[in-house]
């Protein structure tokens, strides 16, 4: 193969960001290629990182779905970390109360805007992603923002020296629990799920939120914090800027507590 040859199909490679290695074979001859020659350059570009701290468990739900909502204004991805005031448990947007009831103590129980199921919320690390339609993260499929989000998490762990895998496969032993058994891209650590992600995808935008159960870890939240941003840095361009609700988010987040989240009407409506 001819040196230009070969310039043109790397070219081709990266255009198309395909993630390949071993051997290439054009034109009766074979080129060696590896994944780092073919990754792409990352383009810096502004994510929002927001720190909300602890809240309610309806603020908690209410602020996700203004974010939601909010993100075709905002253009620019939001990343939230934040904690619960009390124990709860969360749980999916067409999930049955009255199964609910039955499957956890923990109480408050609330209705998350996303799908998914039963998710403890005593000692959980959250999280929520919010993208507006015009990112890539928009276009991808269910099964794919699911995956990459679990590759970023489990590329965090990794800088922090914790040895996690991707689940290849669904394991439910308890049906409608989340952390019990796992889906297929679910982060495991010693084969326990210890990462799971529910989505909704609107016109607005796209919306995972996001649960990671620390149990025996001795990692800081803190540390994990920072190596999520270290990571979504490196691998996806993200420039970090601080950001805080403005006044029509933080309204818009309220009206949604009172109007909805601390509604026994909404949380119990199935």
């Amino acid at each position: 193969m001819y040196v230009s040859e070969q310039t043109r199909v790397l070219a081709a490679c990266r255009i198309f960001d395909l993630r390949i290695s071993g051997f290439l074979r054009v034109s009766g001859f074979e080129l060696r290629i590896s994944a780092s020659v073919l990754l792409p350059p990352v383009t810096p570009s502004p994510w929002h990182l927001l720190h909300s701290g602890p809240g309610d468990c309806a603020f908690n739900m209410a602020l996700d779905e203004a974010l939601l909502e909010s993100a075709p204004r905002l253009g620019q991805p939001v990343l939230r970390f934040y904690s619960w005031a009390e124990p709860a448990a969360s749980f999916g947007y067409f999930q049955k109360y009255a199964d609910i009831e039955r499957m956890t103590p923990l109480r408050p129980l609330v209705r998350r805007p996303t799908g998914g199921g039963l998710v403890p919320h005593n000692a959980d690390w959250t999280y929520s992603l919010a993208f507006p339609p015009g990112d890539a993260w928009y276009s991808l499929t269910a099964t794919e923002s699911y995956r990459r989000v679990h590759e970023w998490i489990q590329a965090a762990f990794a800088g922090l020296n914790l040895s996690t895998t991707l689940a290849p496969t669904c394991s439910k032993s308890l049906p409608g629990q989340c952390f019990q058994g796992h889906e297929m891209y679910d982060v495991l650590w010693r084969e326990h799920k210890i990462a799971g992600a529910a989505q909704r995808r609107t016109h607005d935008g796209l919306l995972i939120q996001g649960s990671v159960q620390p149990g025996r870890l001795t990692l800081a939240r803190a540390d994990w914090q920072k190596a999520m941003c270290d990571k979504a840095s490196a691998g996806h361009g993200a420039r970090w800027v601080a950001f805080e609700p403005d006044a029509p988010l933080a309204e818009r987040a309220q009206a949604l507590v009172r109007q909805k989240y601390s509604q026994a009407g909404y949380n119990q409506k199935r």
